[in-house]
């Protein structure tokens, strides 16, 4: 580990076990900072430490903190007053308990530190806390002081190193009432299925691999602004409407992740089929909708086969028995029965000829045998 300085000197509370570390900033920050400046003339603007009283600008070494009371009387806080608190976490990281990770909330979580081993005789018991947390799979919850506030920590192990994570304590956490949507909204099992294949197509990411894109524009356009080139045009951003058809946005989204990582979209996955489209019309018109197969419709759509001759005979004489047509109806009748002799005739033709002729037998009756007189 690089040689940092380190923002708080202290020691870790494991029982009766004390263990010296020093507490060293685990995250830094890379924004590009800017300053204030008279557009006029590029002057800086800078801000001056003037006291009051005496309407003169102070030195660092001179301003120390005090509380404001409520009538605006300040009163003078020193460290020394501050050091001297009746509390053990003063100068003492005091482990309280240990929990699961996952009873940690991630909405707690503040700023993070590395816990380092100050000399060598702490070195055993950082290392015996260490690996008891490790073997443990748990977290430990400890109380800290740091500027002038007790704090809500939790410890953890990173490789090799104890880090430290500020909590904010659960009264600070805000319910979060007002912010869900106050609206009664139904998501149906078919967006959840695209909406899972766009996770799955979207896949993991190493965290490695990620990089700020914003600061590397702004240091591109400093550095094109300081030689006096102009800097380039931003591409314009895509255009974005009201989304109407949740459905159809999601799909799109499936298949242009597909696209960029180089796959081939392929049939859609969820994409709703004719039978799904039929029942959401008869869902949302609230009336139950008929879900028809394509086998079915395709049979739909094919002409009824004519039957053979008998049935066709039959029912052109059923016809000719029933009522006699009316004016307005006895020309398509005619049509109508014109089309069946010559389907008829058709189906006569196809039908294959017997091979052999079977001729019912008929019984013969029986002579009644003539009575006799005497």
């Amino acid at each position: 580990m690089r040689q940092v300085r380190s923002i708080w000197n202290g020691a870790i509370s494991f029982g009766l076990v004390s263990i010296p570390i020093k507490l060293v900033n685990a995250t830094e920050s890379h924004s590009i900072s800017f300053r204030q400046i008279h557009t006029e003339d590029g002057g800086r603007i800078r801000y001056r430490k003037v006291c009051e009283l005496e309407d003169r600008e102070v030195t660092q070494a001179e301003i120390g903190k005090a509380y404001e009371d409520a009538d605006g009387t300040m009163i003078p806080i020193t460290d020394d007053d501050l050091a001297q608190l009746p509390i053990p976490t003063a100068r003492t990281i005091e482990i309280v308990a240990f929990v699961p990770a996952d009873r940690i909330d991630p909405l707690q979580m503040d700023a993070a530190y590395y816990l380092s081993a100050n000399g060598v005789p702490a070195a055993k018991p950082y290392t015996l806390l260490r690996e008891a947390l490790k073997r443990s799979r748990k977290v430990a919850i400890a109380k800290y002081a740091l500027r002038g506030r007790e704090r809500l920590g939790m410890l953890r192990v990173v490789d090799d190193v104890i880090a430290m994570h500020g909590l904010l304590w659960p009264d600070e956490i805000r319910v979060p009432e007002g912010v869900a949507p106050d609206t009664s909204v139904t998501v149906r099992d078919k967006e959840l299925d695209l909406a899972d294949a766009l996770m799955d197509t979207l896949g993991e990411v190493d965290l490695a691999d990620l990089h700020d894109d914003y600061r590397e524009a702004v240091e591109e356009m400093i550095t094109a602004k300081a030689s006096g080139e102009q800097p380039a045009d931003s591409p314009a951003p895509a255009p974005s409407g009201k989304v109407l058809d949740l459905m159809a946005a999601l799909e799109k989204s499936v298949r242009e992740a597909k696209e960029s990582r180089g796959e081939q979209p392929g049939a859609d996955a969820g994409a709703e089929t004719d039978e799904e489209a039929d029942e959401e019309a008869g869902a949302e018109t609230g009336k139950k909708a008929e879900v028809r197969s394509i086998s079915s419709r395709s049979a739909r759509a094919t002409p009824k086969q004519t039957p053979g001759k008998k049935s066709t005979s039959t029912a052109t004489k059923k016809t000719a028995a029933g009522k006699k047509p009316t004016a307005s109806t006895s020309t398509s009748a005619k049509k109508s029965t014109g089309a069946t002799k010559k389907t008829a005739a058709t189906a006569k033709r196809t039908q294959p000829k017997p091979t052999t002729k079977t001729t019912a037998k008929t019984p013969t009756k029986k002579a009644t045998p003539r009575k006799r007189t005497a």
